[in-house]
């Protein structure tokens, strides 16, 4: 069982590495905004494929589902309502200013999971079959 889980440890180390050295250093308008938005969904699916490393097929939509939910709760200062607004980790971590364009972000991200959790299913599904057939 760890074997099947490992390659989902590592991605998740490495992304959210990733994602700190982009919050920490990267200021432009591209990386940070658009790709740091893009990787986020990635580095939570890693994550939660940690504890579910199959048998969930439609994660990414439920990770895009989560992901835009957070969003909207920008809309009502979820950060203030929740008395956070001071603490820096956590306005980052929620976000504190809605953008649609996030949204759409969340959504390339997770197309990306869907396409690559497609392709797995189907190779999966393809040696599943060709043994069958050889029986």
């Amino acid at each position: 069982m760890m074997t099947r889980r490992l390659p989902y440890i590592i991605a998740t180390l490495v992304l959210l590495m990733t994602e700190v050295v982009i919050a920490l250093f990267v200021h432009d308008r591209f990386i940070r905004p658009y790709i740091g938005d893009v990787l986020v969904v990635i580095v939570v699916y890693s994550f939660l494929r940690i504890f579910i490393p199959e048998g969930f097929k439609f994660l990414a939509l439920g990770v895009f589902i989560f992901a835009s939910f957070v969003e909207l709760l920008q809309l009502i200062n979820i950060v203030e309502l929740l008395g956070v607004e001071n603490n820096a980790f956590l306005r980052v971590l929620i976000g504190s200013t809605f953008d649609i364009k996030d949204i759409g972000c969340y959504g390339a991200g997770c197309l990306i999971l869907g396409v690559l959790e497609y392709y797995r299913y189907s190779k999966f599904k393809g040696k599943m079959f060709k043994k069958e057939d050889t029986k």
